[in-house]
């Protein structure tokens, strides 16, 4: 049987297949941000909210089961005393880039299909699209970032 979190992963790093599984979805999620924006730069903004909303629920599933539960068992404990190491400081500013931007980019998107109130609905949609998709993908980056310094 196929131990997550124990068998070595397949990109020929010292990661387990669990980390090397969340990097390919998080790279896959990034990649549909990407083609949804396009899609949105064509004006073809029906495919462009499909799009999206399926790289926000990818995107959510795997930081909420996978990366938040890893933080607070691996990283936290040692953030008071060992924030200066990098294996500690790039994986939290990554939790901090990545909880902002998943936290809005869940809002923009449930906005986008109209699942908010009224109240807290926003006008200039152009600025929290944006703003939430270079958080994506700044998390991203970091994200690849923590995947090096941690398995290679």
């Amino acid at each position: 049987m196929i131990n997550f979190y124990k068998d070595p992963g397949f990109l020929g790093t010292k990661a387990y297949l669990y980390s090397d599984i969340t990097l390919i979805l998080i790279l896959v999620s990034a990649a549909l941000f990407t083609i949804g924006w396009q899609l949105a730069v064509r004006k073809r903004y029906q495919s462009h909210r499909w799009v999206q909303t399926t790289a926000v629920i990818l995107n959510a599933v795997v930081v909420l089961i996978v990366m938040i539960g890893s933080f607070i068992k691996n990283i936290s404990p040692g953030i008071a005393g060992k924030l200066n190491e990098t294996s500690y400081l790039v994986p939290t500013v990554h939790a901090i880039i990545g909880i902002t931007g998943l936290v809005l980019g869940v809002f923009v998107d449930l906005r986008g299909n109209n699942l908010v109130p009224k109240a807290l609905q926003f006008r200039n949609y152009k600025l929290f699209m944006r703003t939430s998709y270079a958080l994506y993908m700044l998390a991203t980056l970091v994200g690849v970032i923590v995947y090096l310094v941690l398995y290679t």
